[in-house]
């Protein structure tokens, strides 16, 4: 194969320019967010409502910390949820369970609207992100060893506290090293898939790809759309979604289909190298996400079998 110079450049600047803006959009996000969390740590804010919050945690097998880096996920990004994860005293396994529920349900207000103007209710999408999250992270919590406590708990008061120039301090090389490990895989990743996208090798991925479309349930009609989501996410890739919907191209049943394998399987390069920078473990990263999804797709098609039995009987 004869690679074409000029085009591996031109791949290779698009690559770098938008990895570098990525990663200063990534930082807007993670060193506010990150140092009001260090913030509230120190203040022992967090430990006065373990109380409110611990039940619900519980079932999660986390502690009641974990309440705040998952509800800034949801809401947010994922930036944001590790960014608030970076600078709390929590585990690697309560690390790893928190990473699981974030890569599933995160910025569940601008994915579910996304997904709304692409052939699915938002409630529907997003009760259904949740439930997967939630269940995943029970799923898994037993490969664990989980205990509901943080290893070293912010003091209760200031009187009690580090001083603040010390926290502060150890919020800043936290920081520091988190946003290198980002800025590296970051740059990585987006110069890779715009030299794929330079030479044309996405469709070609998408064939190849056929096979892995089967055993998640999937038409191979969808087969585009769901590497679309799988490589840029549903915010990312939303516009091209979006605009095959408009085509008139899939069946309501097929979108439906394709929603909820990306509601779970969206964004599978990017999101969970992120967490790769706190040290978790690739394979949970990845495989229960994809397992889960199988597991929701052959659920939905069974569902649909016996309503139409019923229905002809």
């Amino acid at each position: 194969m004869i690679i074409d110079n000029a085009l591996l450049k031109e791949g290779l600047y698009a690559g770098l320019r938008k990895g570098f803006d990525g990663f200063i959009w990534i930082m807007k996000i993670l060193i506010p967010v990150s140092f009001l969390t260090a913030c509230l740590a120190w203040s022992g804010f967090l430990t006065r409502i373990d109380f409110f919050l611990q039940p619900v945690m519980s079932l999660l097998s986390l502690p009641a910390m974990a309440a705040l880096p998952l509800l800034i996920g949801m809401l947010t990004n994922i930036y944001a949820g590790i960014a608030a994860m970076a600078v709390l005293p929590f585990s690697r396994d309560q690390m790893t369970l928190m990473a699981i529920f974030l890569l599933i349900a995160h910025n569940l207000i601008q994915e579910g609207i996304v997904q709304a103007k692409s052939g699915i209710h938002p409630a529907k999408a997003t009760l259904f992100r949740l439930a997967a999250a939630v269940f995943t992270v029970i799923a898994v919590a037993p490969f664990f060893n989980i205990t509901t406590t943080v290893l070293a708990a912010p003091e209760a008061s200031y009187e009690t506290s580090p001083p603040f120039i010390n926290a502060l301090q150890e919020w800043g090389l936290t920081t520091l090293g988190l946003s290198f490990k980002i800025f590296l895989i970051i740059m990585c990743i987006l110069t890779s898939l715009e030299i794929l996208k330079t030479f044309d090798l996405i469709n070609p991925l998408v064939k190849a790809l056929n096979p892995l479309l089967k055993i998640m349930g999937l038409n191979e009609k969808v087969g585009f759309l769901w590497l679309t989501a799988v490589i840029f996410g549903v915010a990312y890739g939303g516009a091209v979604i979006v605009e095959e919907v408009k085509a008139g191209h899939l069946s309501k049943e097929e979108l439906e289909e394709l929603h909820l394998s990306i509601g779970i399987n969206h964004a599978l390069v990017e999101d969970p190298s992120l967490f790769l920078s706190l040290g978790l473990s690739p394979f949970w990263l990845w495989v229960p996400r994809l397992v889960v999804a199988v597991i929701a797709e052959r659920l939905l098609q069974l569902w649909r079998q016996i309503i139409r039995v019923r229905l002809e009987t």
